[in-house]
């Protein structure tokens, strides 16, 4: 369930793919039984899109990387959290507008393309 430039972090490949990138990560905690959830992922798929070669955008799934969640303390879903420099900087929980997304990351990086 995610779109061509939208990627997908587990437990596994999380602190090689979000911790030591070299670009911002948006990430996207997110489970198949969440409404909400299901609700934002075309917008998380729109912002991969937009924000290609920028920003690299990511969902984990918490059913399959319980760790990486409970390591990041995500207790309630959808939650996206912006990591910088393998620390997270921004979050925000629950479904958000496509244009809070977009807020945290024009002030990071710029305006999409």
């Amino acid at each position: 369930m995610a779109g061509p430039n939208t990627l997908n972090f587990d437990d596994a490949n999380f602190d090689a793919e979000v911790l030591k990138s070299g670009q911002p990560v948006l990430v996207d905690f997110w489970a198949e039984w969440c409404p909400p959830c299901i609700m934002l992922g075309p917008t998380i798929d729109e912002i991969a899109t937009e924000y290609a070669g920028k920003v690299r955008v990511g969902k984990v799934d918490i059913d399959k990387a319980p760790q990486t969640a409970m390591k990041f303390n995500v207790q309630n879903i959808p939650t996206v959290i912006l990591f910088e420099n393998g620390k997270p900087t921004e979050r925000l929980m629950g479904a958000q507008n496509k244009r809070e997304y977009k807020r945290i990351l024009d002030a990071r990086v710029g305006a999409a393309k």
